[in-house]
Parts: C-alpha cells; sequence; structure tokens
C-alpha cells in the first residue's frame, strides 16, 4: 500500500486535467419558452399590478390611487360574500371528490385486458371541455327536456329547477364538477396502487389481514403524497373555476353560484371597472398561491 505525496496530491482550487469547459449555449434552446411566458404571463401579470393601483379613466388618463383598491376590494361585501360561496364549494368537492376517487380507483382492475378499458372508460370526462360540460349539464338536469331533471322530478315531493332555485343551482354544480373532475382522483389513486410493490400484499395474506386493515396500514400510506397532489390540483381548479357555472347558470339565480372567477369577470369585462378588478384579481392570485404553497411544502414533508 502505498502512501501519497504531495505530487499525487492536486493542489487546492486546481481542477482536474480532463474537465471539460461548460457550453452554456443549450440556455438557446429554452429561449422560446422565456418568450412565450414574457408574453403570457409576466406581462399581463405587470399591466394588472399597472392597473390594482390607478383609477384608469381611458387609454391615455390616468390618476395613481396606491393601494386604495386593495382597501375597497377588501372591504366589498359582496366579495366576502363570493369567497365564502367558493371556499365552502371548493370544500365540498374535497370533500366528495377525494374519497370517491380513491373507492373507484380500489374497485378498478389492475391487470388483464379490462384494465385497460376501465381507464379509458373513466378519463372519459376528463376529455370534455369546460363549455361542453356545462353545455351537457344545462341540458341533462332541465326538468322538461333533460333525462336528469325528469328522473328527480318524478319523485314525489321534488320540484327539481336549478334556474330558479338556489340550492337546486348549487347542487347541480357540485355533482357536475364531481362528475367531472372525480376521474382525475381515481387515475391518481390507480397509478399510487399500482406502485405499491406485490410483496406488501403477501405479507398481508400471510398475516390474515383484512381488506380494511390492508387498505389502512399499506394502500393508504403509500397514497399521501399521490392524494397531496389530487387535493391540491382539485383545490385550485375548484376555487377558480368559472366556465361549468357560468355556462349552467350564469351565476344565477341571484347570487347562489356566484363564485369569485365570475363575479371577477363581471366588474373587469361587464363594468370595465377596471382598477378594483385589478386589485380583485391580485388578491385572488396571492390567495391560491399562498394555499398551493402551504400544499406543497405538506407534500414534500410527506415525501421525507
Amino acid at each position: 500500500m502505498s502512501i501519497p505525496t504531495d505530487h499525487d496530491t492536486p493542489a487546492v482550487g486546481s481542477q482536474p486535467a480532463d474537465t471539460k469547459p461548460k457550453d452554456n449555449r443549450a440556455w438557446f434552446l429554452i429561449l422560446p419558452v422565456v418568450v412565450s411566458v414574457a408574453f403570457t404571463a409576466i406581462i399581463p401579470l405587470m399591466t394588472v399590478v399597472n392597473y390594482s393601483v390607478q383609477d384608469v379613466f381611458s387609454s391615455t388618463d390616468r390618476l395613481f390611487v396606491g393601494l386604495e383598491w386593495f382597501r375597497t376590494v377588501s372591504r366589498d361585501s359582496e366579495v366576502r360574500a363570493a369567497f365564502g360561496r367558493t371556499l365552502v364549494f371548493s370544500l365540498e368537492v374535497l370533500l366528495l371528490e377525494i374519497p370517491l376517487g380513491v373507492m373507484i380507483a380500489l374497485v378498478m382492475p389492475h391487470r388483464g385486458r379490462w384494465s385497460a378499458a376501465a381507464l379509458v372508460v373513466v378519463a372519459l370526462p376528463l376529455l370534455i371541455p369546460g363549455n361542453v360540460v356545462g353545455t351537457i349539464w344545462q341540458i341533462f338536469a332541465r326538468g322538461d327536456i333533460g333525462l336528469g331533471g325528469w328522473a328527480i322530478n318524478n319523485v314525489p315531493g321534488v320540484n327539481f329547477n336549478y334556474s330558479l332555485d338556489p340550492t337546486d343551482a348549487r347542487l347541480t354544480v357540485l355533482v357536475m364538477d364531481v362528475w367531472h373532475w372525480t376521474p382525475l382522483v381515481a387515475l391518481l389513486a390507480y397509478a399510487g396502487l399500482r406502485s405499491i410493490p406485490d410483496a406488501y400484499f403477501q405479507a398481508a395474506r400471510i398475516d390474515g389481514a383484512s381488506a380494511w386493515a390492508t387498505f389502512r396500514h399499506i394502500q393508504l400510506p403509500r397514497l399521501r403524497g399521490v392524494l397531496t397532489i389530487a387535493i391540491l390540483l382539485r383545490f385550485m381548479d375548484s376555487f377558480m373555476i368559472y366556465t361549468e357555472p357560468f355556462v349552467l347558470t350564469g351565476g344565477g339565480p341571484g347570487n347562489a353560484t356566484s363564485f369569485l372567477s365570475i363575479l371577477l369577470a363581471k366588474r373587469a369585462v361587464g363594468q370595465f371597472d377596471l382598477g378594483p378588478a385589478a386589485a380583485f384579481s391580485l388578491m385572488f392570485f396571492l390567495f391560491v398561491q399562498i394555499v398551493s404553497y402551504g400544499f406543497f411544502t405538506a407534500l414534500t414533508r410527506t415525501r421525507r
């Protein structure tokens, strides 16, 4: 065994002889993405920030008002009511879609020729655009020509009409969202279940564990990361929902389905009140980002 000498030890700060110089030309490959994001996200965001601190009278006539619009929006009772409706709707979506998606993933075949067919059938609602989903349920839930509305109204003592009754409207929007997006949770949970090694289930069978014990101690702990992602995605999508309820009810009857996104669009496009609408959208954006960061932190801790 030879002892290294000073001639064998490389000097501090020196580089090996075979070290190649770094080629930074690869950054040019992502330049189109950077430019695209700048035009589609960064520049519009800076425009919204600019409008949020000004009172816009015309394209050339503006007045700087500072944080006045943020204070106005935070004190607006209509915004607070819409925030409450949206938050309750998002919580209802999570309470229904997460358990239902896991149940569907558990009963889906994991092997054989029927597994591919089950995946295709479950994923079909995800392929339908939001405006088409709203149109489908607008017809399906009508009591006069829709099969769903006709079936519900045939129940004794029930008079279902989502266009006149606020409770019926909220239930219709909720059921529509569950039908549209539960398959996403089911597919994520299905992928998580398929990633569990068979050795876990073999050990459970040897120990005589029941189906509930297997789910509680093997499947559910291995699904934590997947379910955290599903909760994050579904909360963000449901909290920012716009197209489906807008097509189905237009925010009505009254303000029953007037969520934050619909109220924001009404003020920005319908009333052309750019200053308060810009402050409204920034507060909306920051709330979603803060909640998303909380979910991301929980996800990283779960992985650790």
